[in-house]
């Protein structure tokens, strides 16, 4: 019974980023009939919104906007490739500093959140490694509780980002992006439902990490019960 209950649990993490890698790699073939790469893409629309001091760089770790230096960072893949899948990472993605461009309280909210989740991730985990040790020198299991209690408050700040973090994502795919690609003229009608495949996985590509954090404080609440 429990075999069966971690490969559901497995399935669930794992098999949202299995679907977004497979939608990007399904639609990630280059095609010289588009009118440019990703990141030219992802500039001229910045310059387009009147966003010319937000940047463009070629990233390592992921696609995503960086507000705090105000750069749309783009997969090489992405950012020099031709295809559908470069052009709708690279729209969501400025959907993100067209976001930011306007105040969207969402995104500011998140930001916010994720600066407060880095520090009570690191006390979380300072919190459960002390709970054990101080409730053999308390000699209560009240203080187990108590400091577990604590921990699982402090981590529940990151349940909450990833929660902010859903809405924001398909605001800039769906409210940002698609409209701005199927008005502009960017790409041949028959081309659109692939790109709302690929802005949806885009949109998704936070989902493995929500239900991560998840069943990680559902597993601390077991333990603790």
């Amino acid at each position: 019974m429990i075999g069966l209950v971690i490969v559901a649990l497995l399935a669930v993490i794992l098999l949202p980023q299995l679907w977004v890698r497979h939608t990007l790699t399904r639609h990630g073939n280059d095609r010289p009939d588009l009118q440019g790469t990703g990141g030219e893409l992802a500039r001229h629309l910045l310059d387009r919104f009147g966003l010319k001091n937000v940047r463009v760089e070629i990233t390592g770790l992921g696609d995503h906007y960086d507000p705090d230096s105000r750069t749309v960072r783009l997969l090489r893949q992405h950012h020099d490739g031709r295809s559908l899948s470069a052009v709708a990472v690279a729209a969501h993605e400025v959907g993100h500093a067209i976001q930011h461009s306007r105040g969207d309280r969402m995104l500011e909210l998140r930001q916010r959140l994720v600066k407060i989740a880095m520090r009570t991730d690191r006390l979380a985990v300072l919190f459960f490694i002390a709970a054990p040790v101080l409730a053999a020198l308390a000699r209560h299991p009240a203080v187990l509780i108590a400091v577990g209690a604590v921990g699982m408050g402090l981590m529940a700040v990151r349940v909450v980002v990833d929660a902010v973090t859903l809405p924001v994502e398909f605001d800039a795919s769906f409210k940002k992006a698609l409209p701005i690609l199927k008005n502009g003229s960017y790409l041949a009608p028959e081309d659109m439902p692939a790109i709302r495949s690929v802005l949806r996985a885009a949109a998704l590509s936070y989902l493995a990490g929500a239900l991560m954090s998840l069943v990680n404080l559902a597993r601390w609440i077991r333990v603790l019960r």
